[in-house]
């Protein structure tokens, strides 16, 4: 299964951490999953509080297990809130479906993972992580 190196996936926390500091946002929690949804890194800032973890991995879940954005996912909850009910019954209440969770596309376009991001709004939230994805040479999918 394709997924996101280690070596990336610290590049776009690091990078998505400095970019929330650029803008001055609140305490920032990044993670990277990989494509099968496993988490391969993560960061909390300090200041960030200790239920941002479940958040950030929430937005990032539910992007690569559905294929879809954050956004896209949240644009689906709006017209079809028993979809995005019933997705969240499937993977458990995991699935938070709003900005800040971002697919990663690698040059082919297959995806790859996912990064979710929390701590500041959820438009500043995909806005630093796409600075992280980029960063780090990939595509994302706000």
């Amino acid at each position: 299964m394709a997924g996101v190196s280690l070596n990336k996936a610290r590049t776009i926390v690091r990078k998505t951490i400095a970019k929330g500091r650029e803008l001055e946002l609140k305490p920032l929690s990044v993670v990277v999953l990989d494509a099968g949804g496993h988490v391969q890194a993560f960061e909390r800032e300090d200041g960030a509080s200790p239920g941002r973890f479940d958040i950030a991995r929430g937005k990032a879940y539910g992007a690569v297990m559905l294929g879809m954005s954050g956004t896209a996912q949240m644009e689906r909850a709006e017209q079809q809130a028993y979809f995005m009910n019933a997705v969240n019954g499937v993977f458990g209440g995991a699935v938070v479906p709003v900005p800040g969770g971002v697919l990663l596309r690698d040059a082919k376009g297959a995806v790859i993972g996912a990064v979710g991001v929390t701590g500041d709004t959820s438009a500043n939230d995909a806005i630093a992580a796409m600075a992280g994805i980029e960063a780090a040479g990939l595509t994302g999918e706000v």
